[in-house]
């Protein structure tokens, strides 16, 4: 049903790996009533996609991890149009990867927020009515990175992993995008409140 008078609002929580980002959106859903969170992580492609041979790792977090045009088609596009989400979606299980089938219920007029990274591509930044960035130093971000991702393994696989992988992907969003300039809101003080 469309009811362009009371559209969703789209929040975004957008920030490099380990910035703060689903704790933030938590804290942020306690705050606005009826709200619903989705994680982008849930959005991700399997394995051989994303981690295709024939190009660098940098390249394929950047270019191929997600599904961006199912989560438009899917989520963004039909809550910027003022309508009802009642669907069933494939959500992404890292432990299997494979998706299982999860219902989505969004009425018009609820406050959605979606977090992860690079959220201020041109392809995902028009969807938002608000993005709020949280900024965190490289230093602290891998301390946090290396307590959480304890399945990448040690913490020299994990750094190693980031280096290769995430950082020069962060690097590239950082000099394409611009987020710190998109953003509406910069929260850079989520670092005592990560540690």
């Amino acid at each position: 049903m469309k009811n362009h008078s009371k559209c969703s609002t789209l929040i975004g929580i957008d920030g490099l790996g380990g910035s703060g980002k689903t704790m933030y959106a938590n804290k942020l859903q306690q705050q606005l009533e009826g709200s619903v969170i989705l994680h982008l992580d849930d959005f991700v492609h399997k394995k051989e996609v994303r981690y295709n041979k024939n190009y660098e790792e940098w390249y394929c977090y950047y270019h191929l991890q997600w599904r961006y045009d199912y989560l438009i088609k899917k989520i963004l596009l039909p809550l910027k149009s003022g309508l009802d989400v009642n669907d069933t979606i494939e959500a992404y299980n890292r432990e299997t990867d494979s998706y299982i089938l999860r219902k989505i219920e969004i009425p018009v007029g609820k406050s959605v927020i979606i977090e992860g990274v690079f959220l201020q591509r041109p392809e995902l930044r028009p969807y938002f009515d608000t993005v709020i960035y949280l900024e965190l130093d490289k230093e602290t971000r891998l301390k946090r990175i290396s307590d959480r991702d304890i399945y990448m393994g040690n913490t020299e696989e994990i750094a190693l992993k980031y280096e290769q992988r995430y950082f020069p992907a962060e690097e590239k969003y950082l000099e394409q995008c611009n987020p710190l300039a998109l953003a509406d809101v910069i929260e850079n003080e989520v670092k005592e409140r990560l540690l």
